[in-house]
């Protein structure tokens, strides 16, 4: 088995799934100031390289456990924006009725298993999953997205070394976006590298330019094919930087104006489109065509997400227990 390689059309692709969820998250900060939103959410802006490089190595049928950053990864799974952007306004169309809101999106027929508002919250609940196409002899990959506040968590350690040892089909991803809400990954950490850590679990680690959506692809490609080939997981840190604050509810970004002005002209998005315009796989009128595509499709999630009715009060017991 070898791994997946990047033609044209599937590069387009991946171009047209960052835009739409760079697209998506500027409708959410757009909505909040219109007090749409209810409840926190967290932006993805300047991450989407990894999400959707990562995605893009999976199969229909692979499982993914997300964070509360975790609007990319179901965009990348192929969750509907309408059906999101619902959720996110608290109607009941959403993907949970909307009584989840933004940090608890979920579709298991899409293989996402949830995104999670406790910090390292997804990550065993992925070895679980892993253990769980074990048992069944399911040939399928998962994919645990994660912080780098994550990997200073209890959860992170137990989960990798109950993963090196069961040698489960599994990816930890770590989306290492160098802060926390107020603490910097350099003086909160004691390596300077997330994925130095693989060696104390016999797994390969991996340290990748997040903002290189071909790098996230051909690593995380590799990693999976690892995994369906029974050697076990895999650990892979992609060096990114969100541009927006840590919430929308934010007051005061900790970080220096000038470092976060110096990532943005790393943009993912950019990036790629002048990759591909360089391979001559995408010409200035495609671009044009794309985005206006992308944008007319967040416009009619947005009216069918204003226009659908909030859920029922006898709904609020409702789905509590499985």
């Amino acid at each position: 088995m070898e791994p997946q390689s990047l033609n044209s059309e599937k590069a387009i692709g991946l171009y047209r799934q960052m835009l739409t969820i760079r697209a998506f998250e500027q409708k959410v900060l757009d909505a909040h100031q219109r007090r749409l939103v209810h409840g926190a959410a967290h932006t993805y802006i300047g991450m989407e390289a990894v999400a959707v490089g990562v995605c893009a190595a999976l199969n229909e049928d692979d499982y993914v456990t997300s964070t509360h950053r975790g609007h990319g990864h179901c965009i990348a799974r192929g969750l509907e924006v309408k059906r999101m952007l619902a959720e996110i306004f608290g109607r009941a169309t959403g993907y949970c009725k909307g009584k989840g809101g933004s940090m608890h999106i979920a579709d298991v027929s899409r293989g996402m298993l949830g995104a999670d508002g406790i910090v390292g919250g997804g990550i065993p609940l992925a070895v679980g999953a892993a253990l769980g196409c074990r048992v069944r002899n399911l040939s399928r990959a998962v994919v645990s997205f994660f912080g780098e506040g994550a990997a200073n968590q209890g959860s992170f350690h137990e989960a990798l070394n109950l993963a090196a040892i069961q040698q489960l089909p599994l990816i930890f991803v770590c989306e290492n976006n160098h802060w926390a809400l107020s603490g910097e990954f350099k003086v909160t950490t004691a390596v300077p590298n997330v994925a130095d850590r693989a060696s104390a679990y016999s797994m390969p680690g991996h340290v990748v330019d997040g903002n290189d959506v071909e790098a996230v692809f051909e690593t995380a490609s590799k990693a999976v094919q690892r995994a369906r080939t029974g050697q076990g997981p895999s650990l892979i840190e992609c060096k990114t930087y969100r541009w927006e604050p840590h919430s929308i509810y934010t007051l005061r970004d900790p970080r220096p104006r000038q470092e976060v002005e110096a990532w943005k002209l790393k943009d993912p998005i950019a990036r790629f489109r002048q990759v591909l315009a360089g391979r001559e796989w995408l010409s200035e009128e495609q671009d044009q065509q794309i985005q206006r595509e992308v944008n007319q499709l967040l416009e009619e999630a947005e009216q069918f997400a204003n226009s659908s009715p909030y859920p029922e009060p006898s709904e609020a017991a409702t789905d509590v227990y499985v």
